[in-house]
């Protein structure tokens, strides 16, 4: 399947899970809990007060050379959204790019989904775990703080 028909689709509307797509165009679900919900309404809160020079987007669809897989939480510059506007699925990714890792996600999943977005251009991606740790990679690997985000492990 492409993006457009996974989102066009009305019996794939209103399902309790992440859609996400495999590089051979199969659809992937992964569960989402409430407090899982509760920490994406956080962090992008969190980020809009904290960075006002760009857009913060929640479920966005990138296009990766595994398929399109779904950020939770992305914080786009305003020169990114300029560029690309809200084109779906984003062909890069924006500057910030969250994961939550839920009970569903294998480590093996959270550690491509990083390498996927930092090789589509995100800066740093961020993967936040449900007792409130964050990690934080940069295209140097685990980075101790973000240096777009100096207190991000506050959020």
């Amino acid at each position: 399947m492409e993006w457009a028909e996974v989102i066009g689709n009305p019996l794939l509307q209103n399902l309790p899970f992440k859609i996400e797509l495999n590089r051979f165009g199969k659809i992937l679900m992964s569960l989402a809990s409430n407090q899982h919900g509760r920490i994406q309404g956080r962090m992008a809160a969190n980020l809009v007060n904290k960075l006002p020079n760009g857009e913060v987007i929640t479920e966005c669809s990138i296009q990766t050379s595994e398929g399109v897989k779904v950020a939770d939480v992305v914080w786009a510059s305003d020169e990114f959204i300029q560029t690309f506007a809200y084109e779906t699925p984003y062909p890069k990714a924006p500057e910030i790019c969250i994961e939550i890792v839920s009970t569903s996600n294998s480590k093996a999943e959270i550690t491509g989904k990083v390498e996927l977005y930092l090789a589509k251009g995100a800066q740093e991606v961020w993967v936040v775990y449900e007792d409130g740790r964050i990690t934080t990679f940069s295209h140097i690997g685990e980075i101790k703080k973000s240096s777009l985000v100096p207190d991000a492990q506050k959020l």
